[in-house]
């Protein structure tokens, strides 16, 4: 009988709540944890996955939607690695995601491995601007790419490295690409702001 609640209680856990992003970010977090840190926050890193069934669409290869969630795992194991994220929770400053896009290559296949090569292209006053690409481990092709802007809230992102670096550190130059992105999510989130009249209530 306690083993049949048991299991009840775990298949309505199941049904209700996605143990399985949790039970990962947790994987996740204690993997960074116990590996050599990264000093060089401009540092590209490689994070580790594989296409399993629950990632698959009708298809039969790596859902959209999936890359995306992907990439979250492996921007939490950046900032581990880099010291980023233990400096924003000791600052009170939290980081989440502004304006993303993505472009599709190749699709991954079942049981394809393939590693997500993640680096800080940059910040602002208010955001980190990170890249990061799907490469096939099976042939070394770029399966897809993606941009991400991962807003600063509570804090600033220079704040961020000064603590973690204990220096003034300068930003690099972003590349054309991104400064053309950088200027289209500026102007759509000024005019989204205007057309819902936020702009107006904050004068």
């Amino acid at each position: 009988m306690l083993l049949l609640l048991v299991l009840s209680a775990l298949l309505l856990l199941f049904c209700n709540l996605d143990v399985w992003y949790f039970l990962r970010g947790a994987l996740v977090f204690f993997q960074a944890w116990f590996q050599p840190r990264i000093r060089d926050i401009l540092a590209e890193q490689r994070f580790d996955g594989m296409v399993l069934l629950h990632d698959l669409d009708y298809l039969g290869h790596m859902n959209n939607s999936r890359y995306l969630r992907e990439c979250d795992f492996a921007r939490f194991h950046h900032y581990m690695r880099n010291g980023l994220f233990m400096a924003s929770c000791k600052l009170g400053a939290r980081m989440v995601v502004g304006a993303s896009t993505i472009r599709y290559r190749r699709s991954l296949d079942f049981r394809e491995p393939f590693e997500i090569r993640t680096k800080v292209l940059g910040w602002d006053e208010k955001a980190f601007y990170l890249e990061q690409r799907f490469v096939s481990k099976k042939d070394g092709f770029v399966s897809a790419v993606m941009l991400c802007r991962q807003n600063v809230v509570r804090c600033s992102p220079e704040r961020i490295i000064e603590f973690v670096c204990q220096a003034k550190i300068e930003c690099p130059e972003f590349p054309e690409e991104l400064k053309h992105w950088i200027s289209f999510i500026t102007a759509s989130s000024q005019a989204l702001r205007a057309e819902s009249g936020l702009d107006n209530k904050n004068k």
